[in-house]
């Protein structure tokens, strides 16, 4: 059919707040009949805000919205769909212990007098998986079958009303590669008969087999609307993270300057180290006092790395070794036994205790490690608390003081205090940065390189390029979930990150 250029979806100037956050600010946003759009964006972008409004789950502050040139308010997903926006989420939002044919009629089965049609429930749910090209058996439960089949289902359950626009939010995370591609199978059959597809995604490589269009968003703001085929990977790549290529300098950090410190064997190795669904098997070393980093775009596979390193997620492939000895983590715990540490990215879900005092966080490790039989005195906790408070410069009224009522930089020098004091070997560091000011940026990357002037190992993990060039010796780079490559040296710079995450400069 091709594309139409009579907009299906129009979005014009829409704006939303959140108390403290501008999550978009007047961004437009047009999607095509028979167009397969990429919205795409790093943390934060304002994608998943941009969905959530258009669907009626948050209401706009302002701007306006058309669907076939009406215009529409959508107050609700049932709205929306109703009016012909189908949304098929990351996570299949289906009750696995139903058939496949009460979940793609769930809630709008046919009935007579007040009784539901089960006859005609299976006859509708059979057209449903037609129109994604897919046979079963839909009186089975949906839980005996596949998470690519499960996906499936939910994309049949999305276009079992009349949908116009079809908005697929992450919808390849759990899929291999076969899976994949049986997927876009359907969303090009399903473009050819004129529908709007909106896709959220990460891959870099799905966003160039798949897509017409790409609209990248950065920091609630429009950066702007492109034909794929002319868009090449980099120049997407520094649209999302902020990076005018032209401008970029080549400058090496100082840390890069030196040999990196590797001479002694290495503290960590991974060998074909990987699990489906998170990343794929990678090779890495960090040598004792030397900082490597992983860089890559938000869904690459950086946290996914850290989860697994430090027995968060189970491996499922190849072996890690610490000091040349094979090593199994099945918990945490064993890892902190190990000498590990880890600082996760979301510092107020999974890393402070809001309500507990800035001693109690700081000693948190360091008693779990103990354990409950050789329990700190208050004393001893007490003493510990005053000291990294000292040495780490955090400002607090005090020991007792409740840790959310520090700033976001003091909150993560807390978290950084809490697992030095077990004098880890290997420091695990997931966006230390992270929403914190400039001046406790400085601080906490000073404290990182005197960690590592120590004999530390510490594996650096940021969206902000500049950092992990100002601060890594050596430079693991990923994409779409895999490892795309290793610098070191003079190759450590911005450019030469962005290239490898690219994949191919000048692609299209």
């Amino acid at each position: 059919m091709g594309i139409d250029t009579t907009p299906l979806l129009e979005i014009r100037k829409l704006s939303k707040s959140f108390p403290g956050v501008k999550a978009l600010q007047e961004v437009d946003f047009i999607v095509r009949r028979g167009e397969v759009h990429a919205l795409m964006g790093e943390n934060g972008a304002g994608k998943s805000t941009l969905i959530k409004v258009l669907t009626g789950v948050y209401p706009r502050d302002e701007g306006m919205f058309r669907l076939d040139g009406a215009e529409i308010h959508p107050h609700s997903p049932k709205e929306a769909e109703w009016m012909g926006i189908s949304t098929v989420y990351q996570e299949v939002n289906l009750i696995p212990q139903l058939s496949v044919a009460e979940n793609i009629c769930l809630g709008r089965q046919p009935s007579r007098f007040g009784l539901v049609r089960w006859r005609a429930v299976a006859e509708r749910a059979k057209a449903a998986l037609a129109r994604v090209d897919l046979k079963i058996d839909v009186a089975q439960p949906l839980a005996s079958y596949s998470i690519a089949i499960q996906q499936l289902t939910a994309l049949a359950r999305a276009l079992d009303v009349s949908a116009k626009l079809l908005i697929l939010d992450e919808p390849t995370s759990s899929l291999d590669e076969k899976e994949v591609e049986e997927l876009f199978k359907v969303i090009r059959k399903l473009r050819a008969q004129g529908m709007g597809v909106v896709i959220v995604t990460h891959f870099l490589e799905q966003v160039y087999a798949i897509s017409d269009r790409i609209t990248v968003l950065r920091d609630g703001r429009l950066v702007g609307e492109y034909e794929t085929a002319k868009l090449p990977r980099v120049e997407l790549v520094s649209r999302m993270i902020g990076k005018e290529l032209a401008r970029m300098q080549k400058v090496q950090s100082e840390a890069g300057k030196e040999a990196a410190a590797a001479q002694g064997p290495p503290l960590l190795e991974l060998r074909q180290f990987g699990r489906p669904g998170s990343i794929a098997p990678m090779d890495m070393t960090i040598a004792k006092g030397e900082i490597v980093g992983l860089a890559g775009l938000l869904g690459s596979g950086r946290t996914e790395t850290a989860r697994l390193i430090f027995g968060v997620d189970a491996a499922k492939s190849g072996e890690m070794r610490v000091d040349g000895k094979r090593v199994v983590f099945k918990s945490p715990r064993q890892a902190i036994r190990e000498g590990f540490a880890f600082t996760p990215e979301n510092r107020k879900v999974e890393g402070i205790i809001p309500h507990l005092s800035v001693r109690e966080n700081i000693v948190l490790a360091l008693q779990a490690r103990q354990g409950v039989m050789r329990t700190l005195s208050a004393r001893q906790q007490l003493q510990i608390a005053e000291e990294f408070i000292r040495l780490l410069g955090i400002s607090t009224p005090g020991p007792e003081q409740p840790v959310m009522n520090l700033s976001g930089g003091n909150q993560q020098k807390v978290l950084l205090a809490r697992w030095l004091v077990t004098q880890p070997r290997l420091l695990i560091l997931d966006e230390p940065t992270r929403g914190i000011d400039v001046g406790a940026k400085a601080e906490i990357e000073k404290l990182i390189q005197s960690l590592r002037a120590k004999g530390m190992a510490i594996l650096f993990i940021s969206s902000e390029l500049e950092e992990v060039v100002r601060d890594c010796q050596r430079v693991i780079v990923l994409r779409d979930r895999a490892k795309a490559g290793e610098l070191t040296g003079n190759q450590i710079n911005e450019e030469t990150i962005m290239h490898t995450i690219a994949g191919h400069s000048h692609a299209a």
